[in-house]
């Protein structure tokens, strides 16, 4: 985990999000008590939980992005997920507890990546001495005579041949080699040996309605794959696929499994973020009738893995105690007290987002380093296409932008997309004819393209 102040990790969300200061100092302060936690004596550690967050706003604000960012900051494993996906089927839903298995997944995944890229070197290096072999099969060693006259001097001169003939080969296989780093054995093909998994065997499907039976699937599906037997395939590729193929098949031999699933879990148990969406839709008037009852079962369920609990993946058992949870939701129809009070309380801080104005807009084109006029500069510059903003283009998108969510629904900064979108689309479908040219977007371009738009209110709603 990266050492960053709260100072310093607001700052680095300033670079991807406009505004939204009370938020980005809500999560900066619980990254840093991660880290704080950390220093503290073992036998207090373990009581510190992180106190998760609730963000409150209209969508489009920058919520998701807001988690999102943090993780990678953290170098965590990060999930985002939709709190409405657990209500979709009967009562409950996909079962609750697969949100950790899918980022104890993730975080596996990740860290294998890592190992990877540990070993790279490693792997390549092996890779290019079996290239070699393919490119320079060994030379055989001589037979020794079967009748010699003389069975002293046959030896000294079946030695001299095979070591002149071994000598000659490592002098062939150097150049060889020379050349393989060079490229220019580019536009050879070798023919490599790799397994494949014989087919014919049915898929197995578990059906049940009952929690935890979807890893036992999965554990089911993974085992039967096991068993499968595997038989050897030749492949012909020329030398740069070969030697990616063959780098991969040494690091996965290199790769220690026990040793990154153990990093794994403890990465996810210590510093995985679970980002729960649409945790209104999960919020009830406390009905006992229709589908509040859906709903409070679906926040029953997720309490528990809020509150602390062992959850069992095909990598071992992950404890949730220290997961940091960031819940958000628009809640225009309901509020966080529609929540159950267990739940209320396992969120302890609740921030605010503000909606977003014509300013934001203009800060959003401009300022973050991915900011989507930057975007399409560099998409169109591919097509040697220069794509020049003017000051008044961007007051005039951000107006425009502000202007339709007000007229429809306020969907926040992706109105911006949809805007641009339309704005530039006639460049991008005949970007080939335009190829070397420099188009400059002013006010008068954006009125002249959005005019219908600009002027009929009921047009402006089919930009959504």
């Amino acid at each position: 985990m990266k050492r960053l102040t709260p100072p310093e990790i607001v700052k680095e969300l300033d670079k991807y999000i406009v505004g939204q200061d009370r938020a980005k100092r809500a999560v900066a302060i619980a990254l840093r008590n991660r880290w704080r936690r950390q220093q503290v004596d073992s036998d207090l550690r373990d009581e510190i939980a992180p106190k998760n967050i609730i963000m409150i706003g209209p969508t489009g604000v920058g919520k998701t992005e807001i988690a999102r960012r943090l993780a990678k900051l953290a170098e965590a494993p990060f999930l985002k997920i939709e709190a409405s996906k657990f209500t979709e089927v009967g009562y409950v839903g996909k079962d609750v507890e697969s949100m950790i298995r899918d980022l104890t997944e993730l975080a596996v995944k990740t860290t294998k990546e890592e190992e990877k890229r540990k070993i790279h070197d490693k792997a390549s290096a092996r890779a290019e001495e079996r290239a070699l072999d393919l490119l320079l099969p060994p030379v055989e060693r001589l037979p020794f005579p079967k009748a010699p006259l003389d069975p002293r001097e046959a030896t000294i001169a079946l030695e001299s041949e095979n070591r002149e003939n071994s000598e000659a080969q490592n002098k062939t296989r150097e150049k060889l080699r020379i050349l393989l780093k060079e490229g220019k054995l580019n536009d050879r093909e070798v023919t490599i040996k790799t397994q494949e998994k014989l087919r014919g065997f049915p898929i197995i499907e578990v059906f049940t309605n009952q929690p935890n039976m979807e890893e036992i699937d999965t554990q089911v599906r993974e085992m039967m794959g096991n068993f499968l037997p595997k038989k050897p395939k030749n492949r012909t590729m020329k030398v740069p696929e070969a030697l990616k193929v063959l780098t991969l098949e040494e690091a996965q031999r290199m790769i220690d499994m026990e040793k990154v699933v153990e990093l794994a879990l403890k990465r996810v148990q210590e510093s995985g973020i679970i980002f729960i969406d649409e945790i209104d839709k999960v919020a009830s008037s406390h009905s006992k009738i229709g589908p509040d009852v859906s709903r409070e079962g679906v926040q029953r369920d997720l309490l528990p893995i809020v509150e602390g609990a062992n959850v069992s993946t095909k990598y071992g058992i992950v404890k949730t105690d220290h997961i940091l949870f960031i819940a958000a939701g628009a809640f225009h129809m309901t509020k966080p007290s529609d929540l159950i009070p267990e739940l209320q309380g396992r969120f302890p801080i609740r921030v605010q987002l503000d909606s977003l104005d014509k300013e934001d807009f203009k800060r959003i084109l401009l300022e973050p380093k991915n900011s989507l006029t930057k975007q399409y500069h560099a998409l169109l510059k591919t097509e040697d296409i220069e794509l020049q903003f003017s000051e008044d283009a961007i007051d005039e998108i951000s107006d425009i932008s502000s202007i339709v969510n007000q007229r429809s629904e306020n969907i926040g900064a992706r109105r911006l997309h949809t805007v641009m979108e339309k704005l530039l689309e006639e460049i991008s479908f005949n970007s080939e004819k335009m190829s070397g040219q420099t188009i400059s977007i002013d006010r008068n371009y954006i009125r002249e393209k959005l005019k219908d738009i600009i002027e009929d209110e009921n047009l402006s709603r089919y930009i959504l």
